[in-house]
């Protein structure tokens, strides 16, 4: 649904040019929630705003919805949807209006255009508020709405950006439900967020740029054990420095480091093996643990490994 080979994009600037894309090359599948994540100035905005048609590459080449990026621009617009971080509602138009409106403009006739209208506010559980005017939406039946403008032409392809910026988790997880819904009827998201636990639970694969180069592509479990396996954190009272060469020893610890907190952590393949055979080991070797716990690695473990930086941290 998605290629892009090589894409770039400089920027003219008094100081001289800015590389804002220094040449990405993505693929997304048909029927995938694709995630798109990057810290601010990664280039994350103006990969998307190229893929949009927005502004033109200043290199490289791309094809989105089946169509030529440089050469059939007006055709991709017209395959795709793009809801943007902001939205798009007209606070004084009613949703039911605004949909049948947005219809119209992708050349809808207006019979067509209410019925299409309809069947979205019935999808996005909107019907009981469709003739009101939107300013008297919730924050979460604004983006719903958003949402609705987005696809009410059927497009192939649906670019989300920040979907649930400033949400509250239980209008944020009714939209989560809805881009699954889509999805599940075969239609294609690209999705940008700034929220980790959203790029966790919704995308099938995902992306990370930085300073204009994509630094990590795979599903979300698939990054997650490339980047760091499971964390067991042991409490060691002073012998840390034993416990670490005893532990860089074994095959199954990929990493041992020792924080200023006197901890020893260990990134390891499988931690629900790896903390009986540690414990084991320290009592083979006279050592004890006064403490020991096993995590998961997140997203934003993949994000501070790749990045250097903490997304969580650039949220803020």
């Amino acid at each position: 649904m998605i290629t892009t080979r090589d894409l770039r994009k400089t920027f003219r600037a008094k100081t001289g040019p800015v590389e804002a894309v220094r040449g990405i090359n993505l693929d997304v599948a048909k029927g995938e929630i694709f995630g798109f994540l990057g810290p601010n100035g990664a280039g994350k905005s103006t990969t998307l705003r190229m893929l949009t048609t927005l502004i033109t590459p200043s290199g490289g080449e791309a094809s989105v919805a089946g169509a030529d990026l440089l050469k059939e621009p007006t055709l991709i617009r017209e395959r795709i949807g793009y809801v943007a971080q902001g939205g798009g509602s007209d606070p004084l138009e009613s949703g039911r209006r605004e949909l049948v409106i947005q219809g119209r403009l992708y050349g809808m006739s207006k019979t067509d255009a209410e019925r299409r209208a309809n069947e979205i506010l019935v999808l996005l559980e909107l019907e009981s508020a469709a003739d009101r005017k939107s300013e008297t939406y919730s924050g979460g039946m604004k983006r719903r709405l958003d949402i609705g403008l987005g696809i009410i032409h059927k497009p192939q392809l649906l670019f989300l950006d920040e979907p649930t910026t400033g949400l509250d988790p239980q209008a944020r997880a009714r939209i989560w439900d809805e881009v699954r819904k889509l999805r599940d009827d075969g239609m294609t998201i690209f999705l940008t967020t700034h929220y980790l636990e959203e790029a966790d639970a919704l995308c099938d694969r995902l992306a990370i740029i930085d300073h204009g180069l994509i630094v990590a592509e795979g599903s979300p479990n698939a990054l997650k054990r490339e980047v760091a396996g499971d964390l067991v954190t042991l409490g060691v009272d002073g012998k840390s420095d034993a416990v670490l060469a005893l532990a860089r020893a074994q095959p199954f610890v990929r990493e041992a480091s020792a924080g200023e907190d006197g901890q020893v952590r260990l990134y390891v393949d499988h931690g629900d093996t790896a903390v009986p055979q540690i414990l084991r080991l320290l009592d083979g070797a006279g050592l004890a643990a006064s403490t020991i716990a096993m995590s998961r690695p997140s997203l934003d473990d993949v994000f501070l490994r790749k990045t250097g930086r903490s997304l969580r941290e650039e949220k803020e």
